[in-house]
């Protein structure tokens, strides 16, 4: 029984150059508050892409942090 090698099946992925770049002004973004990039692979491309980009929320007291509030910001990612 001959093994068959990993790397067979292995498909290498290109990075979408606007993803690129937006993720290089991400990096080097001025602003402190939280954010995040979300990436997906796009099979028929063969490509890393730009699936959502969020800024992330802002809590000025631990007051505002309330469960209406959470539930409003989570259904933001549904």
């Amino acid at each position: 029984m001959g093994s068959r090698d990993p790397s067979d099946s292995l498909v290498v992925c290109e990075v979408d150059p606007e993803l690129k770049e937006k993720l290089r002004k991400f990096r080097f973004r001025k602003e402190t508050d939280n954010a995040a990039i979300i990436m997906k692979v796009d099979k028929d491309r063969q490509m890393v892409v730009l699936e959502e980009e969020f800024q992330v929320f802002e809590i000025r007291t631990t007051d505002d942090l309330t469960e209406a509030w959470l539930q409003e910001k989570l259904a933001f990612f549904r």
